[in-house]
């Protein structure tokens, strides 16, 4: 029985995709987000496991005809809906660099260059945001999972000031740990404290209105009486509008009752690259925990995001191993780890994953391509687009602008004249859903402040101003 595998055309394979790659990529800013007439295309790829195979380039072939195709292509200009950037040319190389090397960036000994690579990179990111030179972290899947881990540190800190070994012994016996925010307070944070067992409703809300704006007062009032530990998870950059929480305000708090402040900035950190939106972030650097996502923002591929700990020894506490014969220990981490005194064992150690990919590549790519300057002139870009998209609703008759626009989600929702104020909830879904099925554009519905609303959101480094404006004109054209 032959090998098909030793037989294949490896060489031929890839340029399949390469040759693939640049008419993709220059069809972007002209494709509609998603071709409704290619929705039955996946179905060319289902069917029974084949006994013997149809061969590398047939499969890729036929992958690749299919991907083009049916994709959501997100990583086109007209791509508004979710938070979701796109790939730059530096990070998709970089991308395709950490397939080609298949590295397992777990440690040292399995890829001492990708630990190198993934501490340089990390590095560069907390000089890209002004980060004290103390801080430390690990790259991650996502922000979810830096959530996670930022939550996950708190949760053993908690733990010690209960007396407690987390690490060792778990939550049993211990009283729930109070985790208190505005009500900006997302969904990841909410997974991520599920995930790590204190339960996703345990956060405490604190809000002054119905959009989640921060009781500060009443926020103060729990610490106080609590009289015990806590977490409080500050939000920078609300998913709906881009609001923030005031940062700031939230560590006086923390550090007047001994409280961790984790700050998700999973999108809303970049406002730190622009001296227009700086002031956002002010009291980020005093964080105890900081949690972002770069497959966001940075525009670099899915699965990325980080995490930055002002103390990173306590994430060989929360994430070291308990060892194997053949793998390091939580001792090494502790002695490796940022600020360690031994050689650095891998950032296994450091963060929720083992086998991990080597996820820095295209990061330390885009940020060596293009460095500061060009990350913040993206923001600024991007800043300037949020406002004309503002400008182009309030100038609109049958839109309605609901927030301010302090970053770049434009939040708004379809109001003709003569429409019922109790039917234009129903009216906005209905375009929102015509929106998608009719893909040129991509934005979804949410509900803010209790009404109905596009919230279209601007981060993918290829987008224009003309992308804007035929946005606005889609909108109105799917108005009944």
């Amino acid at each position: 029985m032959t090998d098909p595998l030793m037989d294949g055309d490896g060489e031929g394979v890839l340029r399949q995709v390469y040759d693939a790659a640049g008419p993709y990529l220059a069809s972007l800013a002209d494709r509609p987000v998603l071709d409704p007439a290619a929705a039955s295309l996946p179905r060319d790829l289902a069917g029974d496991l084949p006994d013997k195979g149809e061969g590398a380039a047939a499969a890729v072939r036929r992958l690749l005809h299919v991907g083009t195709g049916a994709a959501t292509h997100s990583a086109g200009p007209r791509f508004f809906h979710f938070v979701i950037g796109g790939v730059t040319p530096a990070a998709l190389a970089g991308d395709w660099t950490a397939s080609l090397l298949d590295q397992n960036a777990a440690f040292r000994n399995s890829s001492a260059f990708a630990t190198e690579v993934e501490t340089v990179a990390l590095r560069w990111l907390r000089e890209l945001f002004g980060l004290p030179e103390g801080y430390g972290g690990a790259l991650v899947a996502s922000a979810t999972f830096a959530n996670f881990t930022g939550l996950g540190t708190a949760t053993h800190w908690w733990g010690e000031r209960h007396g407690a070994d987390i690490a060792a012994n778990g939550l049993a016996g211990l009283p729930r740990m109070p985790v208190l925010s505005s009500g900006y307070v997302h969904a990841s944070s909410r997974k991520a404290l599920q995930m790590l067992g204190h339960g996703r409703e345990s956060v405490e809300v604190f809000a002054r209105d119905p959009v989640g704006r921060v009781d500060l007062a009443a926020l103060e009032r729990r610490l106080a009486g609590l009289r015990a530990p806590a977490v409080v998870i500050a939000n920078a950059g609300e998913v709906n509008a881009g609001d923030f929480d005031p940062v700031a305000d939230l560590a006086d708090l923390a550090e007047r009752y001994g409280a961790w402040l984790h700050v998700d900035g999973a999108f809303g950190l970049f406002a730190a690259l622009s001296p227009r939106t700086a002031g956002l972030v002010a009291g980020i650097e005093r964080a105890d925990s900081i949690a972002c996502d770069a497959h966001k923002w940075l525009n670099v591929p899915y699965e990325s995001g980080f995490a930055f700990l002002r103390e990173p020894a306590r994430l060989a506490v929360a994430f070291g191993m308990p060892g194997a014969a053949y793998l390091p220990g939580a001792g090494a981490a502790l002695d490796g780890g940022p600020g360690g005194t031994a050689p650095h064992p891998g950032y296994a150690l450091l963060g929720p994953e083992s086998s991990r990919r080597a996820r820095s590549l295209p990061i330390w790519a885009t940020l060596a391509a293009y460095g500061r300057s060009g990350h913040q002139a993206m923001v600024e870009r991007h800043l300037d687009l949020a406002q004309h998209l503002a400008a182009l609703v309030d100038a609109a008759p049958d839109l309605e602008r609901l927030a301010d626009v302090p970053l770049c989600i434009v939040c708004f929702r379809v109001r003709p004249a003569g429409v019922p104020e109790q039917e234009l909830d129903d009216l906005n879904r209905q375009v929102g859903a015509a929106l998608l099925a009719d893909g040129r554009v991509f934005a979804g519905t949410t509900v803010y402040g209790g009404r109905v609303a596009l919230r279209p959101a601007i981060v993918n480094w290829r987008t224009t101003e003309s992308d804007i404006t035929a946005f606005v004109e889609i909108v109105r054209s799917l108005i009944p």
